[in-house]
């Protein structure tokens, strides 16, 4: 192919705050930078795809979704916010665990439309949790308090440098692509996979074997998720998992899709 690959990244959204300083008054959507960085480590383009809605006097009347599909040769879901269990048939057990049903709507019909147009879609964290929810499965709320034996998967105060185990379902694509049955990876997160979507598999599930941690697709569109942050994770550190070869996967199921259509 001749140009440089595109890929879309999905917004996170920060809705009107009022203690908010900065644009109290106004949605803004955004792009973590070092999501960004991890996916043009492969010499692409990475953009963000706005979320389009008429709630200023300036929404598009003739620019959807579907128009950003047809740019983009893949998609990338970024994490961020909870889902909201509205968003698979299910009511918040917390008030805290309301999710963002804006942002689930919105990524939603991204997953949807790239799927099929046959476009690869890539999730992280959220993003896996979401592709499982576009697929027809749930998510537990609190694996804390829903999830018997789970290990913690997240803690506030490190952040991004809580780890914990990984095991690597055998024979899967995934452990192909690893070379290897466990590794050891970053973990912050409180929400997992309940029902698994249809027409996905399980590559990974956590330490404790309970709770799942990468999801597949078994279409003829390239899907997958997986719930750690591999942009969160430096690959100078030998003790972690390299996630290289998943973002090498990702993106030869876009060039290869790129390539027969064009």
């Amino acid at each position: 192919m001749s140009r440089t690959v595109r890929i879309g990244l999905s917004a996170r959204l920060l809705h009107p705050d009022n203690n908010r300083e900065f644009l109290p008054t106004k949605s803004l959507h955004y792009v973590e930078e070092c999501v960004a960085h991890w996916v043009m480590s492969a010499n692409v383009l990475a953009l963000m795809i706005p979320a389009i809605s008429q709630s200023t006097p300036h929404g598009p009347d003739k620019i959807s979704i579907h128009d950003y599909v047809e740019l983009f040769d893949g998609l990338v879901l970024q994490g961020g916010a909870d889902v909201a269990p509205e968003s698979y048939g299910d009511v918040a057990l917390k008030p805290e665990w309301a999710g963002d049903k804006i942002r689930d709507a919105y990524e939603l019909e991204l997953v949807h439309a790239f799927i099929a147009a046959g476009k690869p879609v890539l999730g992280v964290c959220r993003g896996m949790q979401i592709i499982n929810v576009a697929m027809g499965g749930t998510l537990y709320q609190d694996i804390p308090t829903q999830v018997e034996s789970a290990t913690n998967h997240r803690c506030e105060q490190a952040y991004e440098n809580k780890f914990h185990g990984l095991s690597v379902v055998p024979n899967s694509r995934l452990a192909d692509l690893l070379g290897a049955s466990e590794g050891v990876i970053n973990t912050i997160h409180h929400q997992a996979v309940k029902k698994l979507g249809n027409n996905l598999v399980v590559e990974a599930y956590a330490e404790d074997g309970k709770v799942i941690e990468a999801v597949r697709g078994t279409g003829d569109s390239y899907v997958f998720g997986m719930q750690w942050h591999p942009e969160f994770m430096c690959p100078h550190m030998e003790n972690l998992l390299n996630c290289r070869p998943i973002l090498d996967d990702f993106l030869e199921a876009v060039r290869a899709r790129v390539t027969s259509t064009t």
